[in-house]
């Protein structure tokens, strides 16, 4: 097979015209097969924006086909191997339906373990009425909500699934999505998104995929302590609505996502080690998607679409302020989890359609932040944060938010920016909400931010605080080599864990730890 590299379309052109310059660069008539293996956008000169392709191909004669192009090479397609193993009888217990949950529990279901995923929250069908409701009247479940259910946080996002990790685990996840109803353009995309609307399908997928493979999955029950026998895990306690019960095993990962703070609590009583990490506080900032688009793309904004942003600056004071999870054309959404507390995050579907771009605008904490040596205290600093965000709103799980002139002292003119996020906003001051520490940087950062995107510090953008959600503020420590805490048979994993940041990191680290699962059956069988 060959791969051609940095084929240039103008934004005219069409995928026969991709054919055609393939086919000319390599001299050949025609093609055995043709996939588009990568597509991005280049903008960086507003008046020659294009599209940049890669295609893997077959054709007759290769060796001396791509001899005629220097941007061609041979390439060998191989698919993902897991390691041969003979699995053993008692279930692998996973705790969480995430990104990371799920595909650890695919990978090991398809290849013969038993697998029993725990999910405190609901299936993602009857999970989308509980969130639809906590958006429409306020009425949160605190175990079926944008943080908790199957699927994850990531479910009620824009389901983006750029990374920068470099893994060749990246590719089988990117098929597995698409092989369970994602977009075929999620496997080229240079940065490809799966959109909420679609994201909810392809998890249910997941689910039957695992259940036709033997595994099970028990929802509405929470895992909330561990047995042991001879330092080694030797059972799982679950809670649920039939009472309190033991799954037998002697391996449980803990793929619980950022949001588990319970979780948090109970391993720090247990003794399991933990550190803290750096993580993120921030608002989410709203603005038109029609100016996202002119300043990205210029007079050819109206035929690209909505158009994306990634910012990022450094301060003298030394904090990093960033954009993270950025959604275009879509709505800012309540995402608490723990009664008495306001989360943003954004959300957009496929389509992108939203009248409002938004994104987090995240200042970074470290653990220096913090005296004393309690692992939790970022933990407990987002909770703190979120309750005087309900308290500043006046409860109702209202949001408080700012327009960026009255945030920088400047005042506001020209066309409001309407709020998207429900079930309403409070207009207030957010150094009643975020850390002093955090709104400095802020200020300080937003007028430097604009400098890279024109329009970023419009004084009608909108401020809707806070986003505390961004990354768990705490690692649970794991040998490098076995993927074990000093618990043995206990498993961190993903995001929540301390080891991946956004969805692709998160699926391939379950992927990694049911490989060390499966050399851990391969090291007892022998």
């Amino acid at each position: 097979m060959i791969r051609i590299s940095n084929i240039l379309l103008n934004i005219e052109e069409t995928e026969t015209d991709l054919r055609e310059k393939a086919a000319k660069l390599l001299g050949v008539k025609s093609f055995k097969s043709f996939k588009i293996s990568k597509k991005s956008i280049d903008a960086r000169k507003k008046t020659d924006i294009h599209f940049v392709y890669s295609v893997d191909v077959e054709a007759e004669n290769e060796e001396r086909a791509v001899k005629r192009a220097k941007n061609a090479r041979i390439i060998e397609n191989k698919a993902y191997v897991f390691p041969e193993c003979e699995p053993f009888d008692e279930p692998v217990v996973i705790v969480g339906s995430g990104p990371a949950g799920l595909m650890c529990g695919l990978t090991l279901a398809k290849n013969g373990f038993k697998v029993i995923i725990i999910e405190r929250g609901k299936p993602v069908e009857e999970r989308m009425n509980d969130v639809e409701r906590f958006w429409k009247t306020g009425e949160l479940n605190p175990n079926s909500n944008v943080q908790f259910g199957e699927g994850g946080a990531g479910t009620f996002s824009d389901g983006k699934l750029t990374t920068g990790i470099n893994d060749f685990r990246i590719k089988y996840v990117l098929d597995e999505f698409y092989a369970h109803g994602a977009p075929e353009e999620i496997t080229y995309l240079a940065k490809p998104h799966i959109g909420t609307d679609n994201l909810c399908a392809m998890v249910a997928s997941i689910r039957r995929d695992i259940i036709a493979h033997g595994g099970e999955f028990r929802f509405s029950s929470v895992f909330t302590d561990f047995e042991t026998d001879g330092g080694r895990v030797s059972g799982a306690v679950i809670d649920s609505n039939e009472g309190r019960y033991t799954i037998k095993t002697s391996h449980i990962v803990l793929a619980t996502g950022h949001s588990a703070r319970d979780t948090f609590e109970m391993l720090k009583k247990k003794g399991v080690r933990m550190e803290r990490k750096s993580f993120s506080i921030g608002a989410r900032i709203e603005h038109s998607q029609e100016m996202i688009n002119k300043s990205q793309y210029g007079d050819m904004h109206g035929k690209l679409g909505a158009a994306d942003y990634k910012l990022s600056v450094h301060l003298e004071n030394g904090r990093g302020v960033y954009t993270f999870c950025m959604c275009p054309g879509g709505v800012v959404v309540a995402s608490a989890s723990e009664e008495g507390g306001v989360v943003t995050n954004g959300m957009s579907r496929f389509a992108r359609g939203g009248e409002n771009a938004n994104s987090a605008l995240l200042v970074s904490v470290t653990p220096d932040d913090f005296e004393g040596c309690d692992v939790l205290a970022g933990m407990y600093l987002q909770r703190e944060t979120e309750r005087r965000a309900y308290e500043a709103a006046g409860g109702g799980y209202k949001a408080p938010a700012q327009r960026v002139g009255d945030f920088l002292g400047i005042g506001g003119a020209g066309e409001k920016i309407n709020p998207s996020y429900r079930p309403g906003v409070v207009w207030t001051k957010l150094d009643d909400v975020l850390p002093q520490f955090v709104t400095d940087s802020l200020r300080e950062a937003l007028p430097m931010l604009d400098q890279k995107l024109k329009g970023f510090a419009d004084k009608n953008a909108v401020l809707t605080a806070p986003e505390t959600r961004s990354s768990s503020p705490v690692r649970i420590l794991r040998d490098k080599e076995t993927f074990q805490s000093d618990i043995a048979g206990l498993y961190p994993c993903g995001e929540g864990a301390g080891y991946a940041g956004g969805i692709m990191s998160a699926a391939a680290d379950g992927i990694k730890t049911a490989e060390k699962i499966a050399a851990s059956a391969t090291f007892r069988k022998t």
